[in-house]
């Protein structure tokens, strides 16, 4: 008994996802098809023109564009950014710092220092079990 496995692909719009691009700004004959597993890794592998193009100018993707902010998906919201942005675009806000910008910075260096503060905790906590039980 054979099985037979079916190529793996994915929609678009995942495999957009996974490398980090705007779906929208893609090339049509990717966003009307599917990727397969090896069409994907020889994006990741070797990126063609256009999609080493996005990466660097954009449109980047909402959760692209918090990272090169250094702000939360839903600070980028508070902050009324609800659609993709250029490189371009994220510089000038970057050189603008509106006060949203510096507010959603501080609540986000605060939320990376809670996070490596219980990290610690716990890392001490099962340290400690772990000498209880020695």
């Amino acid at each position: 008994m054979t099985s037979h496995h079916g190529t793996q692909t994915m929609k678009p719009a995942t495999a957009a996802k996974k490398l980090g691009v705007y779906l929208e700004a893609t090339p049509a004959e990717f966003r009307e098809g599917v990727v397969t597993r090896e069409e994907f890794n020889a994006l990741q592998a070797d990126p063609p023109q256009w999609l080493r193009e996005l990466r660097r100018d954009g449109p980047h993707p909402r959760p692209v564009v918090a990272a090169k902010l250094g702000v939360s998906i839903s600070g980028l919201a508070r902050g009324g950014v609800t659609e993709a942005l250029t490189t371009e675009q994220i510089d000038a806000l970057k050189q603008e710092s509106p006060e949203w910008l510096r507010r959603e910075r501080a609540t986000q260096a605060e939320v990376r220092k809670e996070a490596v503060r219980l990290k610690e905790k716990r890392a001490e906590k099962a340290e400690k079990q772990a000498e209880d039980r020695s």
